[in-house]
């Protein structure tokens, strides 16, 4: 089955709620980056997280999520748009470790919980909205509900999970996100509460084949929701040569002339795809006419 998301409202529109498969757009970023089953999990849960955020946006509107703990994964940063694009990647890929006292893995070990969750949203505008606040567990799902909460004053409930196969590829990965929306009645949030309480975990309703649709209909009941829009998701990256060329142009004549002498040659690599570009001395000779042509 191929990864989507679902938005939908439930409790005649006071609770909008979004849920999403992500397996394969977390793989393809595990095969990238041959990230260990604790990167993993951490990575396709922000992954997830930032894709259904970028399924509240509209139109070119994008934005990137940077989760930083200040623990040994490093930190994790992921882009989303308004149509179910996702990328990410983290510092250190290569971090695992034994499972934790729940028999889980130890995301919050290698996120940590000294540091900051930072979403940066490009509407489009002259300036960019930045909403920041404090990791207060490592764990993901939890800081996103902190996030919305304290940044965006929408009191949410966000479920994320990864499963990991013995040879580090993905099992299952998704997640949903529910906001309270004005008007709520304290007897629907108090049933929600309920409903969450009793779930089992996210990954283990994905990995049971379960849809979108049907993760929102056993979290909140099928006679409570209605689907409104419902859009794929996949990993993509937005990396080009000429975006690079465009970054070595902006170093400036005297750097690009250092490295036609040092090297005769220039190489730049996509921290989210890993996507290698390699630019000859010709071409760097060319972007050094084009910048004395436009002084």
């Amino acid at each position: 089955m191929n990864d989507y998301l679902v938005k939908a409202l439930a409790f005649d529109g006071t609770i909008r709620a979004y849920a999403a498969t992500t397996t394969g757009a977390v793989g393809e970023m595990q095969r990238r980056h041959y990230s260990w089953p604790t990167a993993t999990a951490a990575i396709g849960r922000t992954m997830t997280a930032t894709v259904m955020m970028g399924a509240m946006l509209k139109g070119d509107d994008k934005l990137t999520a940077k989760v930083d703990g200040g623990g040994p994964l490093g930190a994790i940063v992921t882009d989303a748009d308004a149509h179910g694009h996702i990328r990410g990647y983290a510092l250190n890929p290569q971090t695992h470790f034994d499972l934790n006292a729940q028999g889980k893995l130890d995301v919050r070990r290698a996120v940590g919980t000294d540091g900051m969750l930072t979403v940066v949203k490009d509407l489009g505008l002259r300036d960019m909205f930045t909403g920041q606040t404090p990791i207060v567990s490592g764990e993901i799902a939890e800081d996103f509900t902190q996030y919305f909460v304290v940044s965006e004053q929408v009191p949410s409930a966000v479920a994320l999970g990864v499963l990991v196969n013995p040879d580090n590829t993905v099992k299952a990965s998704g997640g949903f996100i529910l906001q309270v929306m004005p008007g709520a009645e304290e007897e629907t949030i108090a049933e929600l509460e309920q409903r969450i309480g009793r779930m089992e975990p996210i990954s283990k309703m994905i990995d049971r084949g379960l849809s979108p649709e049907e993760v929102l209909a056993e979290v909140l009941g099928t006679e409570n929701v209605r689907v409104v829009d419902k859009m794929d998701v996949s990993f993509r990256c937005n990396c080009s040569k000429e975006r690079f060329g465009t970054a070595i142009k902006s170093l400036g004549e005297a750097e690009i002339l250092q490295m036609i002498e040092e090297d005769g040659q220039a190489e730049a690599e996509c921290h989210f795809c890993l996507e290698k570009y390699v630019y000859s001395k010709e071409e760097l000779e060319e972007f050094v006419d084009e910048i004395r042509a436009g002084s």
